[in-house]
C-alpha cells in the first residue's frame, strides 16, 4: 500500500490522462485528433451530402485511434480512444452508406 500513499508532483499534473507521473505528448495528441476527428465524423454523418467529410474523417480517426491504441500508456488514455474511434467507426460507415470516400465519381 505504500504505493497508494505517493504524492504526485506538480510536473505529473501536466498531462491530463497520464496517470503513471510521465508526460505522454505523442499520445495526448493522438487522443485529441482521434477525439476530434470522431466527433466531425459523427456529426456529419448524420447528413446525406457530408459524406465525403463523415467518410474521410472517420477513416483518419480510426487510423490514428488505432496508432493510439497501440503505443498508449495508461488507462484514461485508451478510455479516451475507445470513445474516439467509436465515434470515428460510426461515422465512417454511415458515410460510407450514403455515397463514400470519392461521392461517386468512381463507378
Amino acid at each position: 500500500m505504500a504505493q497508494a500513499m505517493r504524492r504526485q508532483s506538480s510536473e505529473s499534473a501536466v498531462s491530463l490522462f497520464a496517470t503513471d507521473g510521465k508526460p505522454h505528448p505523442l499520445q495526448d495528441t493522438l487522443v485529441a485528433v482521434t477525439l476530434v476527428l470522431g466527433v466531425l465524423a459523427f456529426v456529419t454523418a448524420m447528413f446525406h451530402n457530408l459524406h465525403l467529410i463523415s467518410s474521410w474523417a472517420g477513416l483518419i480517426g480510426l487510423l490514428t485511434g488505432a496508432y493510439g491504441q497501440f503505443i498508449s500508456a495508461t488507462t484514461r488514455e485508451r478510455f479516451a480512444l475507445i470513445v474516439g474511434l467509436g465515434a470515428s467507426g460510426v461515422g465512417f460507415f454511415l458515410g460510407m452508406a450514403h455515397g463514400g470516400l470519392f461521392g461517386g465519381v468512381i463507378g
